[in-house]
């Protein structure tokens, strides 16, 4: 079985554990099944970013224990055709200044 791990890198918190099914690798960015995002800390916001091949995606933030850290994944709602196997997934950066991700798929 294959599972990953995003952990906060200012205490080593889990922000979340996804296995198998659970994880794409798209371009080299991870993208979680968005059952494993517990919207009570991460809010989708207004903010777009318009890629070319994907199409419009949304910005997320998430709110910590010392406030809010903007940007820490994104989401493509309704992604170009090609794209519709990451359709509400939530796309994370292999590395980050706030989380870092480990294990192998």
């Amino acid at each position: 079985m294959s599972r990953i791990e995003i952990k906060m890198k200012h205490d080593d918190s889990i922000l979340l554990q996804a296995v198998d099914e659970q994880v794409q690798i798209i371009e080299g960015n991870y993208y979680v099944h968005p059952d494993l995002v517990k919207l009570d800390r991460f809010e989708v916001s207004d903010r777009v970013y318009n890629c070319p091949a994907k199409g419009k995606c949304l910005w997320v933030d998430l709110n910590t224990e010392t406030g809010w850290i903007n940007d820490i994944c994104w989401v493509y709602p309704q992604p170009k055709e090609a794209y519709q196997h990451i359709a509400g997934w939530f796309g994370f950066y292999p590395s980050h200044k706030d989380y870092e991700i480990k294990g192998q798929l």
